[in-house]
């Protein structure tokens, strides 16, 4: 039987199958490995495990008795399914094998704070997360996505989890599908018909009420970026900041809170949305913010960061943006359309200055210039905002 140390942990591979012509030999095995090698964690990978029987089962029980904190890894779904029904997957930790996806040479359709969304084949999109150790992320947006779903949202929902590279994601069915900014760059004349189809399905998403506390309040979190804030800001200026947020009534309609053309889908003439970790609840300014930086807060002082963030150049993003303002606010009225631009700003500006203070620039996209631009946009717009509602 192999096995292996390092770094302290006793890894044992269980191969080929455990059933009742060999569990007496392999029971022996696994202890006088155990017996002769000191070690501090003890894990028993099953990857080339083919057949287990409830006389492997016993085998298994002895050595959790014996060593509490064993662990089962690279379990593959029908030996999962036996641990699972027998009740063994309550009692220790046991870690499923997954698929692994090679995403070289793969289109990238999206990009969020945790992950970015690959397509995988035309059938296949791999959304990859950042964080390594990215379970309870994966967990917490499948169930997100899940509740969106339910109440009404078209979303994807993901139907696996594989690894890729280094690294996991969570694997969706989408046939042909492709981001409203693969369209945009195919064919910029449709623009008003992507930024209607983009328009409804965002009042879909916000006249959705969460009636539970499974997401987020988007309001706490922009106090958290104002009150970070407000300390590199002029006292007064940093004061009222703080006061607007603050002023803002709490809200239990649905946000995205990442909705921008590479997260929104197009799937033989249905609209769907992805990237769902952002999911919150909160007032339409706080999107309005996030979607005033995907499209030109990112790229205020230097173009080609639209390029290379959305995929478009920046006309074409600003284009979309003041389009889909007109659109949502349902409004030809200029002033009305540039004071809730204004309060947009506001809100973008300030989640911005706390990225780049907390960053300090490292990311490769911002520099010095940019924290006085955004400082010097705050100072000059919120004196004008006398309430960030919309």
């Amino acid at each position: 039987m192999r096995f292996d140390i390092n770094d302290n942990k006793l890894t044992i591979y269980l191969e080929g199958r455990i059933d009742s012509n060999n569990a007496v030999e392999r029971e022996n095995e696994i202890f006088d490995i155990i017996s002769n090698n000191p070690y501090e964690k003890l894990v028993l990978d099953l990857e080339t495990l083919e057949y287990i029987s409830s006389a492997g089962l016993r085998i298994i029980l002895k050595v959790k008795k014996q060593e509490a904190n064993v662990e089962l890894i690279n379990v593959n779904t029908e030996i999962y399914d036996i641990f699972d029904m027998t009740g063994f997957a309550e009692m220790m930790t046991i870690k499923k094998a997954y698929k692994k996806i090679s995403i070289e040479g793969c289109e990238k359709i999206g990009e969020g704070a945790n992950g970015s969304v690959y397509r995988v084949d035309p059938e296949t999109i791999v959304k990859v997360y950042k964080n390594p150790d990215s379970f309870a992320d994966i967990e917490r947006e499948r169930k997100l996505a899940k509740k969106a779903f339910v109440l009404g949202i078209p979303t994807a929902i993901s139907y696996e989890i594989a690894k890729i590279g280094d690294n996991y994601g969570t694997v969706f069915e989408l046939l042909n599908a492709k981001s409203f900014a693969s369209l945009l760059k195919e064919d910029p004349s449709k623009i008003d018909e992507y930024v209607k189809l983009y328009v409804d399905l965002l009042k879909k998403i916000h006249s959705t009420v969460v009636d539970d506390n499974s997401f987020d309040d988007m309001r706490e979190t922009a106090i958290s970026w104002a009150m970070f804030d407000k300390d590199y800001l002029p006292k007064e200026i940093g004061d009222k900041l703080v006061e607007l947020v603050k002023a803002v009534p709490h809200s239990t309609h649905m946000l995205h809170g990442d909705y921008h053309v590479k997260n929104v889908l197009m799937q033989n003439g249905e609209v769907l949305l992805i990237d769902m970790d952002t999911l919150c609840v909160g007032n339409p300014i706080f999107e309005l913010g996030s979607m005033f930086n995907a499209y030109k807060g990112f790229a205020a002082l230097n173009d080609s960061v639209s390029l290379a963030f959305m995929g478009l150049p920046s006309e074409i993003c600003v284009a979309f943006w003041k389009k889909t303002l007109k659109a949502y606010l349902n409004t030809d009225d200029e002033k009305v359309i540039s004071e809730v631009e204004d309060k947009a700003r506001v809100v973008g500006y300030m989640r911005l200055l706390r990225r780049l203070i907390r960053r300090g620039g490292n990311d490769g996209v911002f520099t010095e210039k940019d924290l006085e631009f955004y400082k010097k946009k705050l100072i000059e717009l919120v004196p004008t905002i006398d309430s960030l509602k919309i």
